[in-house]
């Protein structure tokens, strides 16, 4: 039986890796700190199938005081742990960010790297900024515009240095936009969703027409697997559905599948929010044979369904007038 370290377990992408790794086979120590991003009790609903299962153990540490304990009999680590969110790391809690995604990054590859075991990086398409060209390669010069990205950045180079330097074996995933049940409540998939759900109003930074790789949770599940067993070492690898779609669009998605109207109001941009995001793909799916599977339309039929809200099959189309 292999058995793993995720860190962030019990966050959005974390929980449901190791719901992923439990049905493998896999045994799982999961870490979280539970940090106060978002409420606690909603990581714990997350966590929550975990737990009941036998070959889950939950650790609950600051990755920066991390003990090497933690790491007894593990074949890998897949570290997703980290602050998010681009719009709260400006200003005065830039300091958490670099807590969280600098310092806690810094004690885990240390760890996995005095262990000789697989680091499996969890990084963000925030590294490329404003990127120079579309579909995006992961060859591109990084220039991050938020404080998020560049902490996201630094995080990474410090993987990376240690694969250079000393030996780490390292494969870093640049996240596209990942979105599907367990969402964090802040992102903007949710935020439509609990509209509807609260029947209230939907606040979008911008016109709406900014576009994202948005990338279904299962699909980047599926990825992050596949680099902990396939990849070649020192691999950097775009994790992306590889097709972009507008806010309006989703909006738009969303209303068909529900068949009820979202109330949406549109305000100004928020700084470090890039106007589009596109992965390029060949890489990974080159490498690993890795393919996204699930359309925009089943990804948000998905959320729709795991927030209580039935999707009737509609005749025709829904009037705005």
């Amino acid at each position: 039986m292999l058995r793993y370290l995720v860190t962030g377990c019990a966050g959005f992408i974390g929980s449901t890796l190791v719901d992923a790794l439990l049905a493998d086979g896999c045994e799982v120590v999961g870490v979280d700190s539970f940090i106060d991003y978002y409420p606690r009790a909603l990581k714990e609903a997350a966590i929550a199938p975990a737990r009941s299962h036998p070959d889950f153990t939950l650790a609950v540490y600051d990755l920066a005081e991390l003990p090497p304990e933690v790491l007894d009999g593990v074949d890998g680590v897949f570290h997703l742990a980290g602050r998010p969110g681009v719009r709260a790391s400006w200003g005065p809690s830039f300091h958490a960010y670099v807590e969280d995604n600098v310092l806690g990054t810094h004690r885990v590859v240390e760890l996995a790297s005095s262990r000789g075991v697989r680091l499996v990086l969890a990084s963000s398409s925030s590294i490329y900024g404003d990127a120079l060209a579309y579909p995006t390669p992961e060859d591109t010069i990084p220039a991050p515009v938020s404080p998020y990205g560049v902490t996201k950045l630094a995080g990474e180079q410090l993987a990376a240095a240690h694969h250079r330097n000393a030996g780490l074996d390292l494969v870093a995933l640049r996240y596209f936009s990942i979105y599907g049940p367990r969402q964090r409540p802040d992102m903007a998939f949710s935020r439509i969703i609990g509209a509807l759900v609260e029947e209230t109003v939907f606040e979008v930074y911008g016109d709406g027409h900014q576009s994202r790789d948005f990338t279904y949770v299962g699909d980047a599940v599926g990825a992050t697997v596949d680099a902990m067993r396939r990849a070649p070492s020192g691999a950097v690898y775009n994790v992306g559905a590889g097709s972009e779609a507008s806010l309006r669009e989703a909006v738009a998605v969303v209303e068909e599948l529900s068949g009820r109207l979202v109330d949406v109001r549109y305000g100004e941009p928020a700084p470090g929010d890039v106007p589009r995001t596109l992965a390029e793909t060949t890489k990974i799916r080159g490498d690993l044979g890795w393919e996204p599977r699930v359309s925009l339309r089943d990804g948000l039929a998905a959320m729709l369904d795991a927030a209580g809200l039935p999707v009737p099959r509609l005749n025709g189309s829904l009037d705005r007038s």
